[in-house]
């Protein structure tokens, strides 16, 4: 296996030399937040949905739209408003009185990357209508069923929940995003050269990194990427204890967590660590590749009890504890 290790890392290597040359593109434009930049990387190869989260101003759009002008695809941005109607995202029958029939009008969803912009601020119904595109990467309109073209990835943004005018994910939507970030601040020196920026109104002339293929490719060979048996184990048990975490020495956890995470959870953390490794231009898995991107994985998927909402303990707390406390290999 040793040498078949090498081989998956020689090829790794040749393969991920885009995502320097990308994450530099994009650098032209974003300054700093360098977690979201490789976050919304480890989306694109690992083949999940990304929700990003954080108060106005953070760039969250922008690197969206970015990241969609440094790739050679279609992209669409949908603004997510109150009276949005689940027909305007995924389309319509429209009745053509020339020859009596209803022809499909395909709607703004049939993209590859779709930025459904402050998602947070449509109702329920509208939001649900992703559901079947997110899972499935096809859109049933009326009595016909349209696949998707690959690659297809919805990167959501929001504000904080609290915030006026917005209204909850549902559950089974929240679910079904592979990764949820939560953007912060930029520090000080960075807060500057974006000031300074926007004063002397820079304007950068992005060009296309990378083509569809190249993302299929890639994704080819982060599949390939070795995953030990004991790593694999060790997924299992941090997802378990979420569920049943007295099982594994933390019963002061029982009370707090309300639901654990899904299978989703284990599956989603297998596929993003080992694109997370093929970024470090590595061809196997290390238990701190785990580490490194459970967080993102695991936040939106463990909720709490009005016993963890009483002492101020958030899902994140609870993650940060189960790492801290289940054995790594």
């Amino acid at each position: 296996m040793g040498e078949d290790i090498q081989v998956i890392t020689q090829r790794v290597k040749e393969q991920s030399k885009f995502v320097r040359a990308l994450a530099a593109e994009i650098g032209k434009v974003i300054v700093g937040q360098k977690y979201m930049v490789e976050r919304l990387l480890v989306g694109l190869l690992s083949n999940g949905h990304i929700l990003l989260e954080g108060v106005p101003g953070l760039a969250k759009t922008t690197a969206v739209r970015v990241l969609s002008q440094c790739i050679n695809t279609k992209f669409q941005r949908i603004q997510f408003t109150p009276d949005l109607l689940p027909a305007d995202l995924v389309g319509t029958q429209v009745y053509n009185p020339k020859d009596g029939q209803f022809n499909v009008k395909k709607g703004p969803l049939f993209a590859n990357l779709i930025l459904a912009d402050e998602i947070n601020r449509a109702p329920a119904k509208v939001q649900s209508a992703l559901l079947e595109a997110m899972q499935e990467r096809q859109v049933t309109i009326g009595e016909k069923t349209f696949k998707l073209d690959e690659p297809f990835l919805v990167l959501a943004t929001q504000n904080p929940i609290e915030q006026e005018g917005t209204y909850p994910l549902p559950e089974a939507q929240v679910d079904r995003f592979m990764l949820k970030l939560k953007i912060t601040y930029p520090n000080k020196q960075e807060e500057r050269e974006i000031m300074d920026r926007v004063v002397v109104g820079s304007d950068f002339q992005l060009k296309p990194v990378i083509a569809p293929k190249d993302i299929m490719d890639a994704r080819a060979a982060v599949n390939s990427v070795y995953i030990d048996d004991k790593i694999k184990d060790y997924i299992v048990n941090v997802v378990f204890a979420t569920r049943e975490p007295k099982s594994y020495g933390m019963p002061e956890l029982e009370g707090l967590i309300e639901y654990g995470a899904s299978p989703r959870a284990s599956i989603y953390l297998s596929q993003t660590a080992k694109a997370y490794a093929f970024m470090q231009g590595r061809g196997y898995v290390t238990p701190q590749d785990v580490k490194s991107i459970g967080m993102d994985v695991l936040r939106h998927r463990v909720i709490v009890s009005y016993e963890a909402e009483a002492e101020e303990k958030t899902s994140e707390d609870i993650v940060q504890k189960i790492f801290d406390n289940v054995a790594t290999p």
